[in-house]
This record gives structure tokens, sequence and C-alpha cells, in this order.
């Protein structure tokens, strides 16, 4: 905001800080826009959900000013190096990266083709990889910043039927802890959340039955997580100012 107008597309906005948002126009990215919105500039990414996204910026840009939403592929680093371009274009820089984009596979390992397991790699792990390596250099050139990383408890614990979402949410665990003591000492600090069962899209492809069980076997609290409960998590480790390579859990038991 400009004495209480929104800023022009093409003004650089700079008073503030930036959050930068992958797969913001849904679920756990959506909520963590919807929750900082106003507080930081926020840039948040889309792949397919293009309507779904202008629409959340526009209404969080009309309410808050300083939004921006940009198209990309996080598997692709050229489409990744736009996005960043843009949103250094409009605020000047990034804070704080998130993340979120992400994509699961479900079955059995012996009836899953490479392909789809290689899709679950490339954008959970390589998209992660990818942004963070198009943000990183201007957060270490003025020595401060914060990234958290979306894993998941299967990343900790391993699920049947989630070798493939399983094994790239591990991965980043493990990208998350040696980049944390690699460039912590430069003033940026890298954390991860390991969310459990969350209620959004990704869910779909359990049936209800499946999930009431989920509930009720699996969860303490016997309810899947909100993505609001989840964007809190993510917020602490990314204002923290203290975690290094940190891990944090939200599963309610699970």
């Amino acid at each position: 905001m400009i004495y209480g107008r929104i800023a022009p597309v093409n003004c650089v906005i700079t008073m503030t800080k930036t959050i930068f948002i992958t797969g913001g126009s849904r679920g756990i990215g959506e909520a963590l826009a919807r929750m900082v919105a106003g507080k930081y500039n926020v840039v948040f990414t889309y792949n397919s959900s293009k309507e779904k996204a202008h629409i959340l910026q526009q209404e969080l840009d009309s309410r808050f000013g300083g939004v921006l939403a940009v198209k990309c592929d996080v598997t692709d680093p050229d489409s990744v190096s736009s996005a960043v371009d843009a949103a250094k274009k409009r605020f000047g820089k990034i804070d704080i990266l998130v993340n979120n984009a992400g994509v699961a596979k479900s079955g059995l390992l012996i009836d899953m083709p490479l392909d789809d397991f290689k899709q679950v790699f490339d954008v959970n792990v390589n998209g992660t990889f990818n942004v963070t390596k198009a943000v990183l250099p201007d957060m270490l050139s003025r020595g401060q910043g914060s990234i958290v990383n979306v894993s998941s408890v299967w990343g900790e614990k391993g699920a049947s039927m989630e070798v493939a979402y399983s094994s790239s949410k591990a991965a980043v665990i493990g990208f998350t802890k040696a980049l944390a003591k690699e460039v912590a000492p430069m003033g940026v600090l890298v954390n991860a959340v390991a969310p459990g069962a969350v209620d959004t899209d990704m869910m779909s492809v359990y049936s209800q039955q499946e999930k009431e069980e989920l509930c009720r076997d699996s969860i303490a609290l016997g309810r899947l997580a909100s993505p609001d409960e989840i964007a809190k998590g993510i917020l602490y480790l990314a204002e923290s100012g203290y975690c290094v390579g940190s891990v944090l859990t939200i599963s309610a038991g699970l």
C-alpha cells in the first residue's frame, strides 16, 4: 500500500518483507498467503490453477495491497527464474521462501510406473532445489533470509502405499538439514515442517470412509489438520530467528 492505495504493478515496494510461496493458490499455501497478507508483501506461485490463483490475488490485493500471483513450474529452472525475477521486480527482494509446491502418487510400489515415481521426485525434491537455488544468492548477499520447506510426517516415518511420496519428503528433510548447516553462518535460516494428514485436495484420493478410519485409528485428536494449523507452524519457523535445520512435526500423533 502507498498512502492507502494499492501500488501499481510496476512499482517496486521495499518497505516491508516479502514472502515467496510456491503452490500458493490452494491448500496450505493459500492458507499461509491469507495469513500473512497485509503483514508482508506476498508472492505466490501456481501452475495449473490459473483462475483460482487470479481470484485469490484480486481478493487479497484489493484488501491489503502487495500481493502478486505468478505462474511457475517448479520443475523448470527457466520458469522458476522468471517467477523469482517477477517477484524482485515488483518488491525488490525476497526475505522468506516457502517451498510448498508438491504432488503425491499413491499405490503399491510394484504397480507404480517409473514415470510417476520420477514426477513425484521432480516436483517435491528437484522443485525445492530449483526454487531455493534461484532465491538463495540474494539472501546470502544480504546476510539474512529464511527458508521453510514443506515435508511430511511420512518423510519421517514412511507410509504403506506412499513409497514415492514418503521417500521424496524424506529427501526434503535431508536437504533442509544439510543446507541449514551450510548457510546459517551467513545469516540464512533453513527449516522444515512435517505435516500429518491435512484437509486439502491431496486427501481427495482417499474415500470418506478411509479418512474416517485414519482419524479414528491413527490420529490422537481424531480429525485432519486444517491448512491454517500448518500455516501457523510455517510462519513460526519463518520468523523464529533461532531455528536451524529444525523439522517441526504437526501431526497430532499420526
